[in-house]
């Protein structure tokens, strides 16, 4: 009989060495489950603490093997997690084809991750040092997001992890280091979780209870305050939800049945406003799809609307030059009609514009329900709104719709002299699944990142009020016509991730480049 092996306390987690060999389609279900785990911590569910165990899943599943079966295993999670979280591109095709190719290209990209784990893990430095190794696969880890929320296409940053802590107390490192923290942080949790478990299993007790320790220690930026008080006065905000008809009416009719919905919508909202209190309202993306500043009948709506308030209305219309069409905010003034726009910037590839067209309508003739490309804006998201009671411009950031995801497009709106956050959006196409509110997630996350009031306002739902904090002060459902009306804080001040920028990524990206490219000798994949 041999005798017992001893375990070195110090011993890595993730060791090919020391630690026997699991099964590998234990492996594999091990990281399925954890991906199912991961996509129950976002909304519709929002269990944050799954993110946790998911992620813990899918280290334990990588913890032995190769560098082949760790692309295996983080494809398995990927598959379990994007599957579920992105069901909604089937409803908007119609079709399952978008959809498993958007899914399967991002987990793909979990693959890479868990390949890269494999790799690096057998640096000595880290393959010697529990807490080295917690730090290098969270690098590892959020350098992966980055990178698929830049390529292809322009990326898609989709189901990042930071978007599952919006009910955490992870929310509170938003304004410190934005997504990047918090997604850092989630890992960190996840691997300590891993590292209690699989040293618990060893009998190696001291380190066990550091790992605890530290899963519990990161979650400590819970006990710090987000700031929410006004700083350069209020703005009495009406959002406007007007709903829309059932699909399959003639395009031109539905769209001006939107525009009237708004109107109607803007109406109630006069009535509701007995006091004259209103600074502002904001109607949705596609609120009028037909472009009031070249459309008399829309134009004439739009008027009617802007003399019901007295105040300026944003609005989201389509402008369409020569073979393209631009998808703009207006800013829509009493008397003077459209005064500025922005331009959404980051178009949504086959949802918006179809790249290499000839080559995909090969594949699929659905890419054809794109008759005419949408091109990308250049300017910021930033409108200035003359505001009669403050006697001044207000700054009011801007991103549309899929842009929510994309945190370097608000920052610099922030940064450039937004006081207030607004998200127009369109989930119409998306009928009653998830992707509204996980849409809502990261509006909130936004809000507690940049210290600024959000609204979202959509043409369906789900449209919120959302305080500098995050927490909502007002809500809307799906398919139902709704009006918000309240008084929001103005705020100029710039957080941390604010002035930092780009650099908490920039930093991960380095770190992860330096634990992949470093020469290693007698490696084996």
């Amino acid at each position: 009989m041999r005798a017992p092996v001893a375990v070195r306390d110090h011993a890595p987690i993730a060791s090919h060495v020391r630690i026997a060999r699991a099964p590998r389609t234990s492996a594999v279900l091990t990281a399925i489950v954890g991906g199912l785990a991961t996509e129950s911590a976002f909304p519709g569910r929002s269990w944050w603490p799954m993110a946790y165990l998911g992620i813990a899943l899918l280290l334990l599943g990588l913890r032995s093997g190769s560098v082949r079966w760790g692309f295996v295993a983080g494809t398995a999670f990927g598959l379990a997690f994007f599957l579920p979280h992105l069901w909604w591109a089937n409803e908007a095709v119609g079709q399952p084809a978008g959809w498993l190719a958007l899914s399967t290209l991002q987990a793909t990209a979990i693959g890479g991750f868990g390949a890269a784990w494999v790799w690096a893990r057998r640096m000595p430095l880290i393959s010697r040092y529990p807490a080295v190794q917690v730090i290098a696969v969270a690098v590892l880890w959020v350098a992966v997001e980055q990178l698929r929320g830049r390529v292809p296409f322009g990326g898609f940053p989709w189901g990042v992890l930071a978007f599952s802590q919006t009910d955490a107390p992870l929310l509170r490192l938003a304004p410190i280091g934005g997504q990047t923290a918090v997604s850092l942080a989630v890992v960190v949790v996840g691997a300590a979780l891993a590292l209690t478990v699989d040293r618990a299993r060893q009998g190696a007790a001291r380190t066990a209870a550091r790992g605890t320790l530290l899963a519990v220690g990161v979650l400590v930026p819970g006990l710090l305050p987000l700031a929410a008080a006004p700083q350069s006065g209020t703005l009495t905000v009406g959002a406007v939800q007007g709903d829309v008809p059932v699909r399959g009416a003639d395009a031109t009719d539905q769209a001006r049945e939107v525009t009237a919905n708004h109107v109607a919508g803007t109406r109630a909202l006069r009535d509701v406003d007995t006091a004259g209190q209103l600074d502002l309202v904001v109607w949705p993306e596609s609120a009028s799809d037909i472009d009031p500043r070249t459309d008399g009948d829309t134009r004439r709506a739009l008027d009617e609307a802007v003399d019901l308030v007295s105040v300026p209305i944003l609005l989201g219309t389509q402008r369409f030059e020569r073979d393209v069409r631009y998808n703009d905010y207006v800013v829509w003034q009493p008397e003077a009609g459209a005064t500025a726009a922005y331009t959404k910037q980051k178009p949504v590839p086959f949802g918006e514009y179809i790249p290499f067209r000839r080559f995909f309508r090969a594949l699929s003739p659905s890419v054809d329900l794109v008759r005419t490309d949408m091109a990308a804006g250049t300017a910021p998201g930033l409108l200035e709104v003359p505001i009669a009671r403050l006697g001044r411009d207000v700054g009011i950031a801007t991103a549309i719709c899929f842009e929510v995801a994309y945190d370097q497009l608000i920052r610099e709106s922030v940064v450039a002299g937004g006081e207030l956050i607004v998200i127009p959006t369109n989930n119409a196409s998306f009928g009653r699944t998830q992707e509204s509110v996980q849409q809502l997630a990261m509006s909130r996350f936004r809000a507690a990142e940049h210290g600024r009031a959000v609204v979202q306002i959509s043409t369906v739902g789900v449209s919120a009020l959302i305080a500098p904090d995050g927490t909502f002060l007002d809500r809307t459902e799906l398919f139902t016509s709704a009006q918000m009306m309240r008084e929001l804080p103005l705020r100029t001040s710039l957080t941390v991730s604010d002035r930092l920028g780009r650099w908490p990524a920039v930093a991960v990206d380095a770190l992860a480049l330096l634990l992949l490219l470093r020469p290693r000798r007698h490696q084996r994949s």
